[in-house]
């Protein structure tokens, strides 16, 4: 591999097995990360539903509240307006205080109402407290669960995804910017990451179209660097990547 397209075509062949093998750890993590980053959200989410039901419980309390001191309050009026009515001097005066006495039992009748239904909502509130929370807590577990799923991938395979890390920096290091920046792109725009592929029975290893024999004849040469011209991957041949293999994971 005395060349400079040889040489070129080894470092992206290298650099495309070192990212495929890095791409293969990531799979063994399959969706774990969206599913563990959904499940906070909806943990969040829920906790902030729990929270409103309590503040909206503690509203309700201080309605109640409130209605009891208005309870209080009115209860003292009527008692005040019938000591009152004791001490009239006509009949328009204790017409008026028994008007007052009348609207104090409307109120303490209105109240003692609100209170009812406010009580009512407390309990409806409550029993939707106490699903949310089991929710709550049935959530936290099913994303402790995940998490811990994930982290024990993430463990096992965190000293193999380091040095493939570090192997790929070095191998990119040793490409030209155009050609890195072109490979990343092909990878990119491929499903399955593969930008450098070799061919596959007279046919492209990535879509599977076939190669004219003239190419062939090119990739055995290592002249140029050659795309395929339906997906646009780079082609080299197969014995490209056994040189590769055998050099770096043998």
């Amino acid at each position: 591999m005395d060349n400079p397209i040889a040489v070129r075509l080894n470092a992206l062949a290298s650099l495309q097995l070192l990212d495929s093998k890095l791409d293969e750890i990531h799979r063994l993590r399959g969706s774990l990360p969206e599913e563990v980053s959904d499940l906070e959200d909806d943990l969040e989410g829920l906790i902030t539903r729990r929270n409103r039901i309590e503040d909206d419980i503690n509203k309700l309390k201080d309605s109640i509240k409130d209605k009891k001191n208005k309870i209080e309050e009115f209860s003292g009026q009527i008692k005040k307006y019938e000591e009152q009515q004791m001490n009239v001097k006509n009949n328009r005066e204790y017409e008026a205080l028994r008007k007052e006495i009348e609207y104090a039992n409307l109120e303490i009748l209105t109240s003692e109402k609100k209170i009812r239904q406010f009580n009512d909502q407390i309990e409806q509130k409550e029993d939707l407290l106490k699903e949310t929370e089991k929710r709550v807590d049935d959530k936290r577990q099913e994303l402790e669960d995940k998490k811990k799923e994930l982290e024990v991938i993430i463990e096992d395979t965190k000293t193999e995804e380091k040095k493939l890390q570090s192997l790929i920096d070095e191998a990119a290091q040793s490409i030209e910017d155009r050609y890195l920046n072109g490979y990343r792109k092909i990878r990119r725009n491929m499903r399955n990451g593969l930008a450098v592929v070799a061919t596959d029975r007279n046919a492209c290893g990535g879509c599977f179209s076939i190669i004219p024999p003239q190419i062939h004849i090119e990739l055995k040469q290592r002249s140029r660097l050659i795309h395929c011209e339906n997906c646009g991957r780079i082609l080299v041949d197969q014995s490209f990547f056994d040189d590769v293999m055998e050099k770096n994971f043998s």
